[in-house]
């Protein structure tokens, strides 16, 4: 029980500290009115987050392996919440800029790497699929909370008449509220103990480069990270439903709010399901076919007539966030499979990130370049029909992993 508090304590921060860099999955249109930038611009807003989240993913697998978790994640929730404080004051797109900027290091350098580790040193072998599958659907259904509140009271103060800008200023302090609270919440009920022990151990390696070598030279690794930069594109696909709807099918920013958050409540249903269902049977195999199917609902979602009746849309976009969300509960369960030790777990998370979560870099451009370049439809549907493509990569690499791990088992190692 003591485990499974720590994770609830574990969820709930990665649940409050990441929806607000990613603000624009309910909001983007009205987003673009309060800061006056083009499409292109937050694309390039997001851009500068991932290459903060590239450059940070291995210091910040190095500092899990030797810093405590809890005082890691505690002063990201910190630093994060006193960014939004600035960004809720409607800033300059050069202010923008240094504020992705810095939600880039505060939550890519002292609460990734930490989090993960932390789960992965509490979950048993033959809890890792359920664990990492509860982290995530917990992480999903806190940020559902939150974004239901959020998109309630959004429309709540539209209707009452306060202007664009001011109603979204109070949804940020919504989300900085919640992480300025978590801070010493965490730093009180996270227990580091076994963390201190695994920084003992790492210090007695014999360096880091040793750890980079012994982490880097399993092709686990490698395919482990593919399959993880495949999931992760069809999930950040999904951060584009709001404005393709809104701006190709008519709906408005109300209609396309509720149909977001709808959607997000699809994440503990899928994320904690396939995580059950991939300790029981292979959780390599489960992600493979969960790709595929994510890939071909993305393509039919691209695909899809512009008067088809929104039922159909609805009913796309919430199987398609079940699915996505599916595979970003088993995904990080292939790190057990990896083999590595918990003395440089730190390392090989970060090391995995550092390739796994790349398209934070290049999707954001990318679909601003589609956008503003191929107005209408298409400029999303080439987009999703990519990511698709990918997606069937990431599903020969699951499979491949399957095979690799079956063989130790079969010759009773």
């Amino acid at each position: 029980m003591r485990r499974y508090l720590q994770l609830a304590v574990i969820t709930v921060a990665a649940g409050a500290i990441y929806p607000l860099l990613y603000l624009r999955q309910n909001f983007e249109v009205s987003m673009l009115e309060t800061f006056e930038i083009t499409a292109t611009q937050l694309g390039q807003c997001n851009a500068i987050l991932g290459v903060m989240f590239v450059v940070t993913y291995l210091p910040s697998g190095w500092l899990a392996d030797r810093v405590a978790p809890r005082h890691l994640m505690s002063m990201s929730l910190l630093c994060a919440g006193l960014l939004g404080a600035w960004f809720s004051a409607g800033p300059s797109f050069a202010e923008l800029l240094l504020i992705y900027a810095g939600w880039g290091v505060a939550t890519g350098l002292t609460f990734w790497s930490a989090h993960i580790k932390a789960v992965a040193v509490f979950a048993r072998d033959d809890e890792q699929g359920r664990f990492f599958g509860i982290l995530d659907g917990g992480r999903g259904l806190f940020e559902a909370l939150l974004a239901t509140l959020a998109v309630a009271a959004f429309a709540f103060w539209l209707a009452a008449g306060q202007p664009t800008d001011a109603a979204l200023s109070r949804v940020v302090w919504l989300y900085v509220g919640t992480m300025l609270v978590l801070a010493p919440i965490v730093l009180l009920v996270v227990d580091d103990s076994r963390s201190r022990g695994d920084r003992h151990q790492s210090a007695s390696l014999t360096g880091t480069l040793d750890g980079f070598k012994l982490v880097f030279a399993k092709r686990e690794v490698w395919l482990a990270a593919l399959c993880i930069m495949a999931g992760y594109q069809l999930f950040f696909a999904t951060y584009a439903f709001s404005a393709y709807m809104q701006q190709n099918f008519g709906l408005t920013a109300v209609a396309v709010g509720a149909i977001t958050v709808a959607k997000l409540w699809m994440r503990p249903i899928g994320a904690v399901g396939a995580g059950f269902v991939g300790d029981y049977l292979d959780r390599e195999k489960v992600l493979g076919g969960l790709l595929v199917l994510g890939s071909v609902l993305l393509a039919g979602l691209a695909l899809l007539p512009l008067g088809a009746p929104v039922a159909i849309l609805l009913a796309i976009v919430l199987v398609v966030g079940l699915v996505t969300y599916a595979v970003r509960g088993v995904y990080w369960a292939t790190l057990e499979r990896c083999d590595v030790p918990d003395a440089v777990k730190g390392l090989a998370i970060g090391g995995i990130s550092l390739i796994g979560y790349a398209p934070d870099v290049y999707l954001p451009l990318i679909r601003g370049a589609l956008v503003d370049g191929i107005p209408g439809r298409w400029g999303y549907g080439i987009y999703f029909l990519a990511i698709a493509g990918f997606g069937i990569v990431g599903a020969m690499a699951a499979w491949r992993l399957a095979r690799i791990a079956v063989r130790p088992r079969a010759s009773g190692v």
